[in-house]
């Protein structure tokens, strides 16, 4: 009976995981950034390539782009739209350049070129909600990320050309409320403006999303309560993020896996019961993510895995591999100066000279780690406090560089290289892929939304007729 049990056990544990996998999910990202008409922003293209291979790893069906024109863009959300009919859960996300004007929030494609309020609502611009309308009314959750939150590129040019009646034009992206099943985030509060980050790098929002929205067993608002956090955090509380949310059940972008099903002891003399193991998913999600990027000559695609993993197992390989494509190849055996640039031994570093590095806490901590592989001993805790400035100065002092306690981006630079020539930081070895076991600490409960709203909005509802909905759009404001 015991062995009938555990069998049982199994078929239920393959069913439900066939039925997860049956789960359809579909995610539309797009990142805007070489825009032809107005200041381009280096970093969507790199948000929307790290976000699309976050949801691929979770299951999720991409339709992604970048730099699209405002044909491709209709393309790529037609393609969406249906594909997104029916789906247990549509992702919409967006990087790039976003307007409102009169309360209405819109998207701007790459060859956008908008001289007045006219333009903007004869089609030269995205109406999100038009478009979130016309392609995820069908979806049962449908979940929208916003990373458009900069300032208004067109806004002067649009006010300049309306002198003869009122426009409102906004800074930031206004208010958005969400229909049922559905949460929609903001990179930054409502009329505010959001950074985007270090060139070739994730913007502060996109970097915690994909830090925490796939976290094994953390459902979507908790993990939004963690990303709210972060940005708040990492931009020393210049930028908040924002959302409505009306889900009506919990969602989950990566389930937990279930528990091994383990027998009893067996009795004396009887045959061995059996076990149901599985392995993490966070970890199988991890290493499917860093094979994609291991071999890559971009450091983009490299600096997309350290985003999403900052702890990962791979992590020290990432950075060797990055420091190698930046620097060129480096030998164990060559001198800690070589190949540094000249201004490292003159340039004076300060708190604003590391400031303007934008070391968020992960990567402090590296720096931490770093200086600590090569024998100068300090606290790894991600805070630079007198003791770590102290050991950055002994640092400075050995290498000739000017001594502050603070860094510059040549002195980073250089112990990045460093470190790289002479200290691995971690024993962890890809020579087969297979990243040790390590402890996980779980998740507090609790539902989390951190300003979840109720209600408000009418369900997205209407079937996906898209492009008459886009027409009927343009002329019936």
């Amino acid at each position: 009976m015991r062995y009938l049990t555990v069998i049982l056990s199994l078929i239920c544990m393959v069913l439900t995981a066939s039925a997860a996998k049956a789960d359809r999910r579909v995610a539309f990202v797009v990142g805007n950034g070489a825009y032809k008409n107005v200041a381009q922003l280096p970093n969507p293209p790199v948000d929307a390539k790290a976000m699309a291979s976050v949801l691929r790893n979770v299951g999720f069906e991409v339709v992604e782009g970048t730099n699209l024109t405002r044909d491709k863009m209709t393309e790529r959300l037609l393609e969406f739209g249906k594909k997104a009919q029916g789906a247990d859960v549509a992702v919409f996300f967006y990087a790039g350049h976003g307007i409102a004007i009169a309360g209405t929030n819109y998207l701007l494609p790459i060859d956008a070129d908008i001289k007045s309020e006219m333009d903007v609502k004869l089609g030269a611009a995205i109406n999100i909600d038009l478009t979130l309308d016309q392609t995820m009314s069908d979806a049962k959750v449908k979940l929208v990320f916003l990373d458009a939150c900069r300032d208004n590129p067109f806004a002067a040019k649009i006010k300049s050309n309306s002198a003869t009646r009122s426009v409102s034009v906004q800074t930031g992206l206004a208010e958005m409320k969400s229909g049922e099943g559905t949460l929609i985030a903001f990179a930054t509060g409502p009329g505010q403006t959001a950074l985007d980050g270090q060139e070739g790098t994730n913007s502060p929002f996109t970097r915690a999303l994909i830090s925490h929205i796939t976290t094994p067993g953390v459902e979507i608002q908790q993990a939004m309560t963690e990303v709210r956090a972060q940005v708040n955090e990492e931009t020393n509380k210049g930028q908040l993020p924002w959302g409505h949310t009306n889900l009506i059940g919990a969602v989950y972008l990566n389930p937990a896996a279930k528990p091994a099903v383990t027998a009893a002891a067996p009795a004396a003399g009887s045959a061995p019961a059996a076990v149901a193991s599985s392995g993490s998913p966070g970890t199988d999600v991890e290493l499917e993510f860093w094979r994609s990027v291991k071999e890559s000559n971009k450091p983009e695609e490299l600096n997309a895995y350290l985003t999403n993993y900052p702890n990962g197992q791979f992590k020290s390989l990432a950075l060797a591999r990055i420091a190698s494509l930046e620097s060129g190849p480096s030998t164990t055996t060559r001198n800690l100066t070589t190949g540094v640039d000249p201004g490292v031994f003159t340039e004076e570093a300060n708190q604003t000279t590391e400031d303007q590095i934008g070391l968020e806490k992960g990567q402090r901590r590296d720096v931490q780690r770093r200086l600590n592989g090569l024998g100068f001993d300090t606290k790894v805790t991600g805070k630079f406090d007198e003791g770590t400035r102290a050991v950055i100065t002994r640092w400075q002092a050995a290498r000739g560089y000017p001594k502050s306690g603070y860094l510059n981006k040549l002195q980073h630079k250089a112990l990045l290289a460093e470190i790289v020539a002479t200290t691995q930081t971690s024993s962890s070895d890809d020579s087969d892929d297979k990243p040790a076991a390590r402890r996980r600490s779980s998740s507090g409960g609790g539902s989390g939304g951190g300003g979840r709203r109720g209600g408000g909005g009418g369900d997205m509802a209407g079937p996906g007729r898209f492009i008459g909905g886009m027409m009927g759009g343009m002329f019936g404001r």
